[in-house]
């Protein structure tokens, strides 16, 4: 991949909390030169619960070039931002579970943002995991602010789910516990639990890398809301084309959960994708460039024609 041409841009916004104190919040940006500003499309990317944005989307692997998926959209002429959620990566680590009603807060700010620099209100918007919620509660908060969205590893009430079953085991821990611990065997098994094979631990070990120089502890609040508080979203209330992706052995959720999710979506303009040879961790797994391809063709989708009076 030719990246000579792909710039990037840091920025920092800030969230406004109890008692009107406030967060400082990071945000990453990545564009090819001549893309810049408005007239390049807009694509914000929304991590999960393990891992910070840049380091999820721009993950940088000893000897190899084609692992950050926001290259590749910037490549492909798109302007690509991503976001370190309260209490991850770079942005302020505080006492809060930060959980998906506060990402889509976090969301919130940093739209702001996008908006002053590229004048663009409507964006596409990509959510994993965890941030599949974050990122379709802002949706569903926010109609006319994401023009496209497209979710992997989505949960909806959580029926059937072995991933969610096994993590509640430890759900009064989660409560009494802002943060949780994590090291590299843990990054290593985001990769391994679903089925070993589907990703190279190469880009394990980076992430891990990437992620313990900025701190061993994450957030809890996305697990205890999975656990404890699901649904988190109502279907019928996210008006925008909806496009969900899932990887052939992600154990996060079953799917006749997310067919139930998909049919109340309120937009014809929605697809439900699956792509064989992926787990959980789909965009940074062996197959990513077929989960690649989908996102970008749910982008491209043409507009309709008028129909005939």
């Amino acid at each position: 991949m030719n990246t000579a041409s792909i710039q990037h841009s840091e920025y920092w916004v800030q969230k406004t909390v109890a008692n009107a104190a406030t967060v400082k919040l990071y945000v990453y940006r990545k564009y090819r030169q001549q893309a810049a500003g408005s007239a390049a499309p807009v694509l914000f990317l929304v991590h999960g619960s393990s891992a910070s944005g840049r380091n999820s989307f721009d993950l940088q692997v000893p000897g190899r070039d084609d692992y950050s998926l926001m290259n590749h959209f910037a490549a492909l002429g798109y302007d690509v931002w991503t976001m370190d959620h309260e209490g991850y990566g770079r942005s302020d680590r505080t006492d809060s579970h930060s959980g998906i009603a506060s990402g889509a807060e976090d969301l919130a700010a940093a739209m702001a943002l996008v908006e002053r620099e590229t004048g663009q209100r409507e964006v596409f918007m990509y959510g994993g995991s965890s941030g599949a919620l974050r990122a379709a509660l802002y949706a569903q908060k926010n109609p006319g602010r994401v023009r496209r969205l497209m979710v992997s590893a989505l949960v909806y009430t959580g029926a059937g789910s072995p991933t969610l079953a096994k993590r509640r085991e430890k759900v009064e821990e989660y409560r009494k516990n802002p943060r949780r611990k994590v090291d590299v065997d843990f990054v290593r098994s985001m990769f391994t639990r679903d089925k070993p094979g589907t990703s190279e631990m190469i880009a394990a070990d980076a992430l891990a890398a990437a992620e313990l120089a900025l701190g061993d502890s994450v957030p809890n609040g996305t697990y205890l809301d999975m656990c404890a508080h699901l649904p988190v979203l109502d279907p019928l209330q996210i008006a925008c084309p909806v496009c969900i992706i899932r990887g052939e052995y992600d154990g996060i959720a079953a799917e006749p959960d997310l067919l139930d999710f998909f049919g109340k979506l309120p937009s014809k303009d929605k697809q439900f994708v699956f792509v064989s040879g992926l787990a959980h961790a789909a965009t940074l797994g062996i197959n990513r460039h077929k989960f690649w391809h989908a996102m970008e063709s749910f982008m491209n989708m043409p507009a309709n024609r008028a129909l005939v009076a």
